[in-house]
């Protein structure tokens, strides 16, 4: 016989969230337990092999700081002053301010994320092969840009897709990033370099035609160092200094414009419901804003209301900096306009406007 809820309580709604990465983790810390029974299914073990650094802006910060964690993270994590646009050779091209900013390694923040899940919510381990979508409680995919939740509950056409990048990043343990920060842009090639706790944080893109999951990130290092082997000594010294165990080479994938967000009881958070590439440091912080955001609405309102008050407040800001980061992508890595590129990024001579 099954136990009901104690008199003059209602029984806890079932919230199911698959992934337990930084937006899964987030949701579940802010989720009020007492009006929710949260389970996690994450088929990861541990934290992530490589911590690469993450920008945090503004609007992250303050979802930061609704889980409770922002000055954890804040402390161990250096400042970022602003982005400089340079060439291959290290002429600085034009700035992006960019005040109030820091870089978090990623291992540091699903640490303090995970710590901050209260002990009520369940956890579930192991490969997760589908999503039930039905109507007894509340199914949440923060399962990544190849969520198996938007791929059993919207249509097929939702299905990630392959952009034609590679992207290489890593961690090398000494500060090479001092004098030499910012984006290098060459022709149809991109490296940048940043400070990070552990040192230096470094990131390249190109494109390749390797297919995703045949290949090493010994093999792709290698490649990526006779890439840039023309860029400036900067470049090369940080590239001389990365090890394959601390680095990490993957295809770009991104979710296509997805016009909801939610369908009946099931919603899609972070890189599931707006997976974008890398180039304006914009997503995990969107995935923790839409943790935080889901979480606040669902612990005050109605079930229903409070979904449809969360597609409306960040399906539109989502796509729009994911549809923004594939333009940067493109600028970024130009091939036959690159010379007209860097005349008009030289002729600004000025910086650009503060990030929100």
């Amino acid at each position: 016989m099954t136990a009901g809820p104690l008199p003059g309580r209602t029984a806890r709604t079932p919230v199911s969230i698959i992934g337990g990465g930084i937006a899964g983790l987030a949701l579940a810390a802010r989720l009020d337990t007492r009006r929710f029974e949260v389970t996690v299914s994450e088929q990861r073990v541990g934290l992530p092999a490589v911590g690469t650094s993450l920008a945090m802006w503004p609007a992250a910060q303050r979802a930061l700081a609704a889980v409770g964690i922002l000055d954890a993270v804040r402390t161990a994590s250096p400042a970022v002053g602003g982005v400089a646009v340079r060439d291959p050779a290290g002429r600085v091209l034009t700035t992006a301010r960019a005040t109030g900013l820091f870089g978090v390694s990623r291992i540091d923040l699903i640490r303090e994320l995970d710590a901050a899940v209260p002990a009520g919510v369940h956890r579930a381990a192991g490969h997760i092969d589908g999503a039930q979508c039905s109507e007894a409680g509340l199914v949440i995919g923060a399962d990544g840009v190849h969520s198996v939740v938007r791929r059993d509950c919207w249509v097929a056409r939702s299905a990630a897709r392959l952009t034609p990048y590679l992207a290489v990043r890593g961690v090398v343990p000494v500060p090479l990033w001092r004098e030499h920060s910012g984006e290098y842009w060459g022709r149809g090639h991109l490296f940048g370099i940043g400070p990070a706790a552990a040192g230096t944080n470094w990131y390249a893109a190109f494109r390749s035609g390797r297919e995703p999951g045949s290949f090493s990130v010994a093999d792709v290092l290698a490649e990526t160092r006779e890439r840039y082997a023309c860029f400036a000594p900067a470049v090369r010294e940080v590239l001389a200094a990365a090890a394959p165990e601390t680095s990490l080479a993957q295809r770009v994938w991104i979710t296509p414009p997805l016009w909801r967000y939610v369908r009946g009881r099931v919603v899609l958070v972070g890189d599931a419901a707006h997976a974008m590439t890398p180039n304006l440091g914009r997503g995990a912080c969107e995935a923790l804003v839409d943790a935080v955001t889901l979480a606040e609405l669902l612990n005050r309102r109605p079930l229903d209301e409070a979904l449809a008050a969360y597609d409306r407040s960040r399906r539109l800001r989502t796509q729009a900096v994911r549809a923004a980061s594939s333009a940067v992508m493109r600028l970024a890595l130009a091939e036959r306009a690159q010379p007209v590129r860097d005349a008009l990024l030289g002729l600004a001579g000025r910086q650009l406007p503060g990030f929100r």
